[in-house]
């Protein structure tokens, strides 16, 4: 399973406006903040990862998201 600290990698900004817990959005540049465990795990994971409280996971392009809300939405960029 991916452990990998993201924020070594990307810089990360809330999605604005932000989306409605009930409609989030995907896409290959969109992460999602488990504001519970504070972890990022991308919307759209090829390999099997999620959050250390096992509110995100998911593999194989499709993320299981438990209580939406407690995610936040945002952008990564390459630092």
């Amino acid at each position: 399973m991916s452990k990998l600290d993201l924020r070594k990698i990307y810089k990360f900004h809330p999605l604005e406006p932000a989306p409605s817990p009930s409609d989030l959005p995907v896409g290959g540049d969109l992460y999602y903040e488990c504001t519970e465990c504070n972890e990022i795990v991308i919307s759209v994971p090829r390999i099997k990862t999620a959050c250390a409280c096992g509110n995100l996971s998911g593999q194989g392009g499709k993320l299981e998201v438990r209580d939406t809300a407690k995610v936040k939405v945002v952008r990564g960029k390459l630092k």
